[in-house]
């Protein structure tokens, strides 16, 4: 394990398993990899043979923060650990993580090889949309000292689960973890928010990618999931799509792993 330094100064935890060619996992929203078993489960499975790097994302687990959030500060965290991966790497991305990784591609990061699994694209109307003030909803929780509203909110808004279920996850041990990360749901909200609106992926924003890519879900995910994945598939410029056995919005190490060594490899 160690820690990089991102541009603005924000410290970067990160842990290693394995050798060989470098592959960095981004987690989704809430998670970082103490809190996130299936992040570890796929380091470990890819470390056979892979250099496979996973970190804490900016304001989670042992990394710092610094305010104001951008974006772009996101993307210069992962520059900062491509360069200490080596200085290229293979970006694979959980969830809105993955699109926070084709966002880091577009902008010029040096990546050879690009995995989106189920990023959360709204692109009909499958699902409600996200409310068009999602992050402003998730900013003044938090400012106001509530941050088990902002979890409610991403828990109900964003993953679509009923609020009495939410009511007794209050209850649990879990919550405690989830209210400590509550202030960078906003961050993912703002990589995602435009793009859970239920209208058609934009042409433009990702048009600068060139690195071969594949998206995948799981043959038992959300309906939105697979429209969602089968619209990034075919706006990104060097996409595959690639469906693996699964439930709902995950899918096993064994299966995921197999499935990005050989699209390495073939490409």
């Amino acid at each position: 394990m160690g820690t990089v330094q991102s541009k603005d100064g924000t410290t970067i935890h990160f842990e290693v398993r394995g050798s060989g060619r470098p592959v960095i996992l981004v987690d989704g929203a809430t998670a970082y990899p103490a809190v996130s078993p299936d992040t570890v489960s796929l380091a470990e499975a890819l470390s056979e043979t892979f250099r496979v790097y996973t970190y804490d994302r900016r304001g989670r687990g042992r990394s710092t923060d610094t305010l104001p959030y951008a974006v772009e500060r996101e993307i210069d965290d992962l520059a900062a650990i491509i360069a200490e991966a080596g200085g290229t790497a293979v970006l694979f991305g959980w969830s809105s993580g993955s699109i926070l990784c084709m966002d880091a591609v577009a902008a010029g990061l040096p990546v050879t090889h690009l995995v989106a699994f189920e990023p959360p694209f709204v692109v009909d109307d499958a699902r409600s949309p996200l409310p068009t003030d999602y992050v402003e909803q998730l900013e003044a929780a938090c400012a106001a000292g509530r941050p088990g509203d902002a979890v409610e909110l991403f828990m109900t808004a964003a993953v679509g689960m009923p609020p009495e279920f939410v009511a007794d996850m209050r209850q649990s041990e879990y919550w405690p973890v989830l209210e400590a990360v509550a202030p960078t749901i906003a961050y993912d909200g703002r990589v995602v928010c435009d793009v859970m609106q239920g209208r058609p992926l934009p042409t433009d924003r990702w048009v600068g990618i060139a690195v071969p890519t594949m998206v995948v879900h799981g043959n038992g995910t959300f309906p939105f999931l697979i429209t969602g994945a089968r619209a990034a598939a075919e706006v990104l410029p060097k996409a595959t799509l690639q469906v693996v056995p699964g439930e709902n919005h995950t899918a096993a190490a064994d299966v995921l792993a197999p499935a990005i060594r050989q699209f390495v490899q073939d490409h």
